[in-house]
């Protein structure tokens, strides 16, 4: 008996001493991230002040910066594209949480008087100010959460557009957009298949498990459900897969936007086919006579390489259950200024 009532007191011990040495283990991690999340939130304020003062982003789009003046580029435009993981047509409203999240973020600068087109990619676990809702839709105020979740506080329509707008819009310093456009999952194998197929080399090994025609270094002209496959694959149980993925999801829209330009040659409808068979797959603020516009002209940009393309800069930060992202503002803003902006002075 006294043997025992040992035993138990040493089995005591072991686990309080886990116990110790867990919550000792985590407190550098929990600090870290508290830390990181309360410079986050610094940077949101002395962004807000800074508005405030005049020193930034404003109704006239002038921007004083670094001791200089830049005036926002009438003729440049900017289009929130977002793929939202979600299937099915797009044409309910749905309750708060359930409409999907942004799975792929990405502003266009099409610029109208040079025909070229420039593409910002926004890590989807982008730590930022979103706003948050209840069920019944219902504004419960903001806090630093996934940016790919300012999409699912919404109605899965325009509400959760323009939350993801407001939401990108305060992440790039105010800038604001000019249109939106949302789609889900089945536009990618529509679109691909629209234009033929679309080929693409495998960039990363563990592909195959996807689709046995996924080798890496292989090239593989895309069909069907394997457009979707590639662009969406990620090995989650990696840290930050999100973001090694735009790799793959850059070269695809690259080849793409070249499949489309050589279809456009043989049908001059392309176009205006594509959005009708997508029509009810995607959510926009844009009237049809206007997104076919812009996409026509987008079609006479010469071609897409990997300098049109601009990722937004920072790091990453393992918390053990969800991977976050937080943004280098210093090192953003010269982007934004490049691609919107125009110094006058």
């Amino acid at each position: 008996m006294k043997r025992s009532k040992r035993n138990r007191k040493r089995w005591y011990r072991a686990v309080a001493l886990a116990g110790v040495l867990f919550l000792g283990a985590m407190v550098p991690v929990t600090a870290g991230l508290y830390r990181q999340k309360k410079e986050t939130e610094a940077q949101i304020a002395a962004r807000e002040y800074i508005q405030a003062e005049g020193n930034g982003h404003s109704r006239s789009g002038i921007l004083e910066y670094n001791g200089r003046t830049y005036r926002r580029s009438s003729y440049v435009k900017a289009i929130l594209c977002m793929g939202v993981d979600r299937q099915g047509p797009m044409t309910e409203n749905t309750v708060s949480t359930k409409g999907g999240q942004a799975d792929g973020l990405f502003v266009l600068a099409q610029d109208t008087t040079r025909n070229t087109l420039k593409i910002l990619m926004i890590p989807r676990d982008t730590m930022t100010e979103i706003t948050l809702t209840d069920l019944s839709g219902n504004t419960l105020g903001t806090d630093i959460q996934h940016l790919t979740l300012a999409y699912a506080y919404g109605d899965g329509r325009e509400e959760s557009c323009e939350r993801m707008t407001e939401a990108v819009s305060k992440l790039l310093g105010g800038l604001e957009m000019d249109h939106y456009l949302a789609a889900d999952v089945d536009v990618i194998g529509m679109l691909n298949d629209a234009v033929g197929g679309v080929t693409v080399t495998i960039p990363i090994d563990g592909m195959e498990e996807r689709d046995p025609a996924f080798v890496k270094g292989k090239s593989v002209t895309l069909h069907g459900d394997q457009a979707e496959a590639f662009v969406r694959y990620r090995d989650t149980a990696q840290s930050h897969s999100a973001i090694t993925r735009m790799a793959q999801q850059q070269q695809y829209i690259t080849q793409y936007f070249a499949a489309l330009k050589k279809k456009s040659l043989e049908d001059s409808q392309i176009v205006t086919d594509i959005f009708s068979m997508v029509e009810k797959h995607m959510v926009t603020d844009m009237g049809k006579e206007e997104y076919l516009k812009i996409a026509i002209d987008a079609l006479n940009t010469e071609s897409l390489s990997d300098g049109d393309f601009y990722t937004i800069p920072g790091k990453t930060v393992e918390t053990g259950v969800y991977d976050e992202f937080y943004a280098d503002e210093e090192a953003l803003m010269p982007i934004i200024l490049e691609m919107f902006y125009r110094e006058v002075s």
